[in-house]
């Protein structure tokens, strides 16, 4: 199982124990969070009053569903880093994730042949409308040759009690759990300009916010217990900007959900 290095490069001092302070607020004073191991191998972290924050991969995830399996499985792109880290555990905790890996394209052009049946059937189904489709390809791309996710609904078959109301872009299942997938992409133009810490804190409150929205807004028959926000990543930096800014999330914001974060590498320009 490859595993990446911590997901908080530069900010916290220690592996075992380490004390990392979000950003002050005008009003509000900064808080201590104190990162511990869990049970699953990840990293816990507990805030003020006893709230479970982030789990934090880097110093092995729990072995969920790469159980078994030579993860990641072969597919279109070199995936390295997290992977098989999500199990039961993960993915019906009370508390929220963070999971960062890459895919590399090299100089490969988009190949629809290359992916596996649940990525051309994305492909092939199409989404509600934008320009993110290649991006919920590789999203599922992603999760299924790490975690061995099954495609059960895409964007537009997705049932919800407010038709008008928020959705999510994927249905998949993962350890037989229904788990939903909301893809987005750390990404501004022109690409050469910095992606700071404000830029990846703005997209991580307004995408929570909606994965919260959708979880209230699906239909019982589609119901999961968690969501995964899904973010595709331009570079190396956009991605140290986005765990920088997670820190700054408020905790009713993180809620329950995963948030892996996938570096993009080589000629990725068809996900943007």
């Amino acid at each position: 199982m490859l595993l990446s290095r911590l997901f908080l490069p530069a900010l916290c001092a220690a592996a075992a124990l380490c004390a990392c302070s979000p950003a002050a607020d005008d009003d509000e004073p900064a808080s201590t969070t104190a990162v511990t191991t869990t049970s699953s191998g990840g990293m816990a972290a507990g805030g003020a009053g006893g709230q479970a924050g982030a789990a934090v991969a880097g110093f092995g995830g729990a072995g969920g569903s790469g159980a078994g399996e030579e993860l990641p499985l072969d597919g279109f792109g070199a995936i390295a880093g997290d992977c098989g880290v999500l199990s039961p555990v993960e993915l019906t905790s009370p508390s929220p994730y963070i999971f960062e890996n890459s895919i590399d394209f090299g100089s490969l052009p988009f190949d629809y042949t290359a992916l596996s049946p649940g990525g051309q059937e994305v492909y092939d189904d199409g989404n509600l409308g934008g320009s993110s489709l290649h991006s919920e390809i590789f999203s599922y791309e992603v999760l299924y040759r790490c975690e061995l996710a099954l495609l059960l609904k895409t964007e537009g078959e997705i049932a919800y009690q407010d038709a008008g109301g928020a959705k999510t872009d994927l249905l998949v299942s993962v350890d037989e759990l229904q788990t939903g997938v909301s893809v987005t992409r750390a990404y501004q133009y022109p690409p050469s300009e910095p992606y700071t810490v404000a830029d990846a804190l703005a997209l991580l409150e307004d995408k929570l916010a909606g994965v919260l929205e959708s979880s209230a807004n699906v239909a019982p028959a589609d119901g999961w217990p968690k969501q995964i926000l899904h973010i595709l990543a331009y570079a190396d930096e956009h991605a140290s900007s986005i765990a920088q800014a997670y820190l700054q999330v408020a905790p009713a914001i993180q809620a329950d959900t995963i948030v892996l974060v996938t570096v993009t590498h080589g000629e990725d320009e068809f996900v943007y």
